[in-house]
Parts: structure tokens; sequence; C-alpha cells
């Protein structure tokens, strides 16, 4: 069964707190207690509705977490490509390798091209599969703390 993805603003109050959770957990040292990162923080620019950055949340029939990506104006890799940014992408490890990722990006995507962007960009160096299967090409290298990641773009117009 395919999630119900909602925007993070249609979801409980209590799921930005999970969120920030398994922001920490997830992106550890970037927001790890040395890290520059305040999942907190993200996760207050989430709650509006205007412009970008926007959350989505994957949920099952139980509104229970599955996953989460947002769309943002900049991310790692913003030296290499304008943005806008498919970020923050999450799956709940028990569900990954269920078609949660490629939900999400489906999503985001559609809310990009909602929003009238031509083009979108990602840095991963995890979800490089998922990616490629729905047509993204791979434009370029970056780090993180974690080491390097790859730079995808995918034209939302056709180019």
């Amino acid at each position: 069964m395919e999630p119900k993805i909602v925007p993070l603003t249609d979801a409980s109050g209590a799921m930005a707190v999970e969120l920030a959770h398994r922001y920490e957990a997830e992106w550890f040292p970037y927001y790890g207690p040395e890290g520059p990162g305040d999942a907190a923080a993200d996760m207050a620019t989430y709650r509006s509705d205007d412009g970008l950055p926007r959350c989505l949340v994957a949920l099952d029939a139980a509104s229970h977490f599955l996953g989460t990506a947002a769309l943002k104006s900049d991310s790692l890799g913003a030296e290499i490509a304008p943005g806008p940014w498919l970020a923050a992408l999450l799956v709940a490890p028990e569900r990954r390798g269920q078609g949660v990722g490629r939900a999400l990006v489906a999503a985001v995507e559609a809310e990009a091209r909602r929003l009238g962007y031509s083009a979108l960009y990602a840095s991963t160096d995890s979800a490089r599969s998922i990616l490629i299967r729905r047509g993204w090409a791979r434009i370029g290298e970056t780090g993180s703390l974690r080491g390097p990641i790859e730079v995808f773009r995918i034209g939302l117009d056709g180019s």
C-alpha cells in the first residue's frame, strides 16, 4: 500500500519532535552535540506554509511515521547548482526497500513542479539508486561531514 504523504504542517504537532530526533540519529555528526545543525530549529522552519523550505511526511494508515523529505532552497552541493533541493530524505529503517523513499521523491518532485520550478537538485550518499531509477542525472560530487556525496539533477519541464 502506498504511504499517505502530507506536509508537516498537516501532521500532528508531535511529528516535528519525532522528526528532530530522527534527524539527530540519522545525520550525526551534523546534528550531534558538536555539529553545526539544529534539528529543532529546522523543524520550526518546516512548520511554515510560505515558500521554502517545505517538509513532507509519509505516514501509514494509522498515521505512524514512515519517512520524510524536504524541498529546500539550498543544501549540500549548492556550490555546484542553484537549487531548489530535494533534501533530508529519510525512511524509517524498518520500512526501507518498500517504496517509501521512491514515493517521497516523487512527491517532492511534484511539489517543486507545482511551485513552478523547472529543475530540482539533490545531494546524497545513500539514495543514489532511487534517484537514478526516477531519471535523475549525476552532475557532480561534493563533501559532507561524513565524506563525499554525489549531486544529482532532474528537469521538471522535460529539460
